[in-house]
């Protein structure tokens, strides 16, 4: 008895020995070999390989298959069949970024300048003592898109109970403002604050009849549809600008001046169907003023 015990102590010492062996080899990304006699598998968790020799008959070979699991790209949500999806066609999930320890700071954060306390009233189309309402630099595709900002550099759960209460009427001015224009069916108001620090919202107006446009993909379309014309535009950031000024505060935005021809020259006139070089040509490429490609085989071809 005693001699059987003592080698079955020595038998556990002998795998406990291949064991501590086979596990330095896995950590280190090899195939262990430290049992030669046994088949070897990993178990979920941690789990230590079984290796058995057939020293002492213990019986069959113990082994763990581990089989490899292929990362499945995640399905496409069901809102891209929506009618107001702008995109059609074969659509892929893009890879999401691993969590950064400490997000970047925001404009008008840290030592980041804040674009909205630079900015001059000019730049505004209504002006108030607390609050100023100002369009984009040209027109969108849109009838009109509005962004309302206080005057203090302060975000949205910054606002004290004044200028919270005040917040609450100037949107729903603003709202009823944008809504007052023509062909102008609903406003959509948007805040996002990823990007400033100063508080901001956006008012975007829905064309009336364009049910395509309902929805949260509202902002996407506005990049996408050609622009409204300008004339158009200027209209209706006036008319804005004088429902704004009729509660206080003072208009900036002025209606487009009359064009007066002399009557000699309204017969040389174009056509107003007669296409300009400028038209087709995107927002977004005006305003990023694109210079102009080096003459090459590939433009050539175009």
């Amino acid at each position: 008895m005693t001699g059987r015990g003592d080698g079955l102590g020595s038998l556990w010492i002998t795998c406990g020995q291949r064991w501590r062996a086979a596990r330095a080899e896995l950590r280190h990304g090899a195939v262990p070999t430290s049992c030669p006699t046994a088949e070897r598998g990993l178990v979920r968790g941690l789990g230590r390989p079984r290796c058995w020799t057939n020293q002492v008959g213990t019986g069959p070979v113990r082994s763990v298959r581990v089989s490899v699991v292929h990362d499945t790209p995640p399905a496409v949500p069901d809102f891209t069949s929506w009618p107001s999806f702008p995109f059609e066609g074969d659509l892929r999930v893009k890879h999401l970024d691993d969590p950064v320890a400490v997000e970047p700071p925001r404009k008008g954060e840290g030592n980041r300048e804040c674009t909205a306390c630079a900015a001059p009233d000019d730049a505004y189309i209504w002006v108030g003592e607390r609050w100023r309402v100002r369009a984009m630099d040209r027109p969108t595709g849109l009838p009109m898109v509005l962004i309302l900002e206080s005057r203090s550099h302060l975000d949205l759960g910054d606002l004290p109970n004044l200028l919270a209460a005040e917040l609450g009427v100037m949107t729903v001015r603003l709202e009823k403002a944008i809504r007052s224009l023509d062909g102008v069916a609903r406003v959509h108001v948007n805040r996002w604050g990823d990007g400033s620090a100063h508080l901001h919202l956006w008012f975007l107006a829905r064309p009336y009849g364009r049910l395509q446009l309902r929805g949260t993909f509202l902002s996407l379309w506005d990049s996408i549809l050609p622009p409204i014309s300008e004339q158009q535009w200027r209209e209706n950031l006036a008319m804005v600008a004088a429902w704004l000024a009729e509660f206080g505060g003072r208009p900036l935005a002025e209606p487009p001046r009359i064009q007066w021809q002399a009557p000699s020259s309204i017969g040389t006139q174009a056509s107003p169907d007669a296409v300009s070089e400028d038209d087709g040509v995107g927002v977004i490429e005006a305003a990023e003023e694109i210079p102009e490609p080096e003459e090459g085989p590939a433009n050539a071809a175009r």
